[in-house]
């Protein structure tokens, strides 16, 4: 109880520096909407919701904006993925329904068109990946931020936000010692991933502070690192297609996807996209030949047992597309000699080389931290914002945009794609309640 008062106290300390200074440097100027972030949910929103002599500033931490854009796709930015525009849905997890009205209001086609319309074309690379054609996340920032000066568009960087508070119909903005007014506030912060770009979680204490629960946060989108790791200097190799299947006491997650082997663990996207359900201590099974399972690929090995028996078990292992060296190892590891003939298998070896290549069994370490994840899982309780708006249904004139929600998606152009849709979906409701607001007047 006593903390309680305290924190409603400090609240209420802070509601009165801010409204104080408020009062001696924003005194007659006021903004229809703050934008906070410069990163691509935010500047879109600013962008999209400009226009018709409103005022829109958006206020940007770092010396220069859109930090974590451009290392985006090591440089090359992964703008979004192809494909029929209802397929994202089911990208995000359960967070998929939340976005329905997002994705669908503005598609990956829709996002594509809006950059090729300014003379950005772009192309779909391996596995239905969308870049700028130029292959620099420099160019897809620069059309932002044309589109921005284009509207009027007021970009203030170095402005590290320290509080909100929200007073009658208006929102006051602190920034160390400026104050800002706004009619309408949007936030789009980002979430904790890559933190040496501006994403240190700012947001979800901008959001408790208005009175939102924020989800619990981790790393997503992120490398594993495995303990007593038998593959460090394999690293480099892929899989292609592998399942990969998580246990905690029982199957817990199971998908399937590129395995990169790394110097200390696994990455790629078929570990990407599960990383946010796997937890330090799991047990993984990585299939090392394709989606076999034990039965079949026990099977599989007697057959060749029986019709081959005089060749090598190496070289059979090579009509799986194992890598030479990681079958190598594989033999290594289950002691069973490397010139061993198909012939001269034990059913006690059979039966281990089936079960280690159909599921390659694999403790986690640890998850790759936030400055090894590409996103960050957790967020604004999406229960508390309004699917068909990105509004607040807690505090009127509220917005949110882009990862600082409880929104995740698999690599491949899907978290940028949410980035987008929702500041655009924003900036649509936005515009429409500044209307109302005119109109009232």
């Amino acid at each position: 109880m006593r903390q309680l008062r305290m924190a409603i106290l400090y609240h209420r300390v802070i509601f009165q520096l801010v409204v104080v200074m408020w009062e001696e440097r924003s005194r007659d100027e006021i903004w229809d909407l703050i934008v906070v972030g410069a990163g691509p949910a935010g500047l879109f929103c600013a962008a999209s919701a400009s226009g018709g002599g409103r005022k829109v500033l958006v206020l940007e931490k770092k010396r220069t904006p859109g930090r974590k854009l451009l290392i985006s796709g090591s440089g090359r930015c992964n703008l979004t993925h192809d494909g029929d525009p209802r397929s994202f849905l089911d990208h995000y997890g359960e967070a998929g329904r939340f976005l329905r009205p997002a994705l669908l209001g503005f598609t990956n086609r829709d996002l594509v068109a809006f950059f090729e319309e300014r003379n950005l074309s772009m192309i779909t690379m391996e596995g239905g990946k969308v870049f700028p054609e130029t292959q620099k996340a420099r160019d897809v920032l620069d059309v932002l931020l044309a589109e921005c000066e284009a509207w009027g568009v007021e970009i203030a960087c170095g402005k590290a936000v320290t509080s909100i508070v929200k007073s009658a119909d208006e929102f006051l903005v602190a920034c160390g010692d400026d104050a800002y007014r706004s009619r309408i506030l949007v936030i789009a912060t980002g979430g904790r991933s890559y933190p040496a770009t501006g994403s240190a979680g700012d947001g979800y204490r901008f959001a408790e502070a208005l009175g939102h629960a924020i989800a619990e946060v981790g790393p997503a989108l992120a490398p594993v690192r495995i303990r007593d790791y038998p593959f460090a200097d394999l690293a480099g190799i892929s899989l292609p297609g592998a399942r990969v299947s998580i246990f905690r006491g029982r199957k817990v997650k199971e998908g399937a996807g590129d395995v990169l082997f790394t110097h200390d663990g696994l990455s790629g996207p078929g570990i990407l996209d599960l990383s946010r359900d796997i937890w330090a201590g799991d047990l993984l099974r990585v299939s090392l030949a394709g989606l076999r399972k034990k039965e079949e690929m026990e099977r599989w090995l007697l057959a060749r047992s029986e019709e081959e028996g005089g060749r090598n078990l190496r070289s059979v292992l090579a009509e799986l597309a194992i890598p030479a060296r990681l079958a190598s190892r594989v033999l290594e590891l289950l002691e069973i000699p490397q010139e061993t003939k198909c012939a001269s298998m034990t059913r006690r070896m059979r039966i281990d080389l089936a079960d280690h290549l159909s599921g390659f069994p694999m403790i986690v370490e640890a998850v790759g931290g936030f400055d090894l994840a590409m996103v960050t899982r957790g967020g604004v309780d999406l229960m508390e914002v309004d699917p068909k708006s990105m509004e607040s249904r807690l505090v009127p004139g509220l917005y949110f945009a882009g990862e600082v929600l409880d929104v995740d998606g698999d690599t491949g152009g899907y978290n940028l794609q949410a980035a987008f849709s929702t500041g655009f979906l924003a900036a649509e409701r936005i515009k429409k309640r500044l209307a109302e607001m005119e109109d009232g007047r």
